[in-house]
């Protein structure tokens, strides 16, 4: 399962997909609308129901005309773009498998790793030894094209929550540490070309060529340490005698055999033995999963701290309709009846219970950190992860270094999901259930660090985690 996309359903597929019909989608386009009007809790949040109903028959107008299966899935994620969620996209994981093959699979990447300095396109690492690729190199064009329309042109499908464009930047970057890359599926399918390799503009180097890769040699690429089914997915290491350094990749950590609650046991154990007085929590390659930010906080904590107070959560319906539930795949029925017994708010939403979710309070547990404690922070804490840190810094447990957070102060959609796969064009699109919202207004922002720090072209050329470095250098 990948580090940020967890919400992974079950591999149900609709009936034989007919994306070789050139209009399919189109013929999907009326169960779509309903199935989001009906179940969606944040469809209204960044956009009015008029500004949705124009979009669809915009949408509708246009897929009129003949279109393959990559501009029907790219039409699907623009149209999931406007809702501004960062759990609603054409899941690259959840689609068949013969769709995979056409549209994620192909050998059309980029045969290196790389980050987004604004619009500026560096590369980061070269695991395949391309000849005239170097950590640090600046790519100005690809195939005749400027990075920075190619960044302009993916914006628009990028799944993130509001006007957070810094999230949506953050998973245009490629690291080797998603089994599939944002970047990797939207480019080939925005600038198509058949050539077996890229012509690269590179700064003060002029045009290089490079072989394309398909995804199963981007994935064998992955960087050691980016296994969620692993023991050592988390790691504990001592930069300084008293400082400990505890990296979590992911909590995405669903199906895996490992008992992270014990591992995250064994790691306060051994900081409490070594008499750790500085503790450094880095997550900046995390968007979520599962509440693992609750274990360390019981661990920070010496009175029971309640969650949520500032946010409720709120469905769209009581149970779902029978006439869409044959096209809604999820690994929990129950998800069915989700909105039974909730209170219903009388504005199309219907309120869950504080303890829906089995945890109301965090209760503190042994052994205690009373040292420092600073959490990493990037773009890409936009789940669980934004919650964490909206938590620690809320109730000041931990001082925060890096970069704005993903996810949205105004609330965000999770918790529970359907997938939703059309029946004539065979692709899926997710859906959230759950919304959270603030009980006063908040900002359409991330959460800002108490401490910014940014890389830059010449720390990425030399490898120098500045973050890291000034949070030790705080500590020591």
């Amino acid at each position: 399962m990948d580090r940020r996309l967890f919400l992974m359903g079950a591999a149900g597929a609709a009936a034989s997909p007919a994306w070789a019909d050139p209009v399919a989608l189109g013929a999907d386009l009326p169960l779509l609308r309903r199935i989001y009007e009906t179940l969606h809790p944040g469809l209204y949040r960044y956009q009015t129901p008029l500004a949705w109903a124009k979009d669809c028959e915009d949408l509708a107008a246009a897929l009129r005309r003949p279109a393959d299966v990559a501009q029907q899935y790219l039409a699907l994620s623009r149209l999931a773009g406007r809702v501004k969620c960062g759990h609603t996209y054409a899941n690259f994981f959840n689609q068949s498998k013969a769709i995979r093959r056409r549209l994620i699979e192909p050998a059309n990447r980029l045969p290196f790793h790389l980050v987004w300095l604004g619009d500026r396109m560096v590369v980061t690492g070269n695991p395949l030894g391309v000849d005239g690729i170097a950590r640090g190199t600046e790519i100005l064009t690809i195939d005749g094209v400027a990075v920075s329309r190619i960044r302009r042109s993916m914006l628009p499908l990028i799944r993130a929550d509001g006007n957070n464009d810094a999230k949506r930047c953050a998973l245009m970057n490629v690291q080797g540490v998603d089994r599939i890359e944002t970047f990797d599926v939207y480019y080939p399918l925005l600038f198509p070309s058949d050539r077996p390799v890229f012509k690269l503009g590179i700064a003060g180097r002029g045009q290089v060529s490079v072989d394309k890769i398909d995804l199963a040699t981007r994935q064998k690429t992955m960087p050691p340490g980016y296994d969620e089914t692993r023991s050592d997915y988390w790691s504990l290491i001592w930069r300084k005698p008293a400082i400990a350094v505890l990296t979590m990749p992911g909590w995405a950590l669903y199906d895996v055999t490992w008992d992270w609650r014990a591992r995250l046991d064994g790691m306060f154990e051994e900081m409490a033995a070594r008499g750790a007085r500085g503790l450094i929590v880095d997550i900046r390659e995390n968007e979520g999963g599962v509440d693992c930010g609750h274990e360390i906080i019981a661990r920070l904590i010496d009175t029971p701290l309640p969650l949520d107070s500032d946010y409720e959560r709120r469905v769209r319906f009581r149970t779902t309709p029978a006439d869409i539930s044959p096209y809604l795949d999820t690994w929990d029925q129950s998800f069915e009846r989700l909105g039974e017994g909730a209170e219903d708010l009388g504005d199309g939403f219907f309120r869950l219970k504080a303890d829906e979710e089995g945890v109301a309070v965090i209760t503190p547990r042994g052994p205690r950190f009373k040292g420092k404690v600073v959490v990493l922070s990037s773009a890409q804490n936009s789940s669980a992860t934004f919650q964490f840190i909206s938590l620690v810094k809320r109730h000041g447990l931990a001082r925060v270094y890096g970069q704005t957070t993903g996810g949205n102060q105004r609330g965000i959609n999770g918790g529970a999901f359907f997938f939703v796969r059309l029946p004539n064009s065979g692709l899926e699109i997710d859906l959230p259930l759950i919304g959270t919202f603030p009980k006063t207004p908040r900002p359409d922002a991330g959460l800002e660090p108490d401490v910014f720090v940014e890389p830059s072209l010449q720390d990425i050329g030399s490898g120098r985690d500045a973050v890291l470095e000034r949070a030790i250098a705080d500590l020591a």
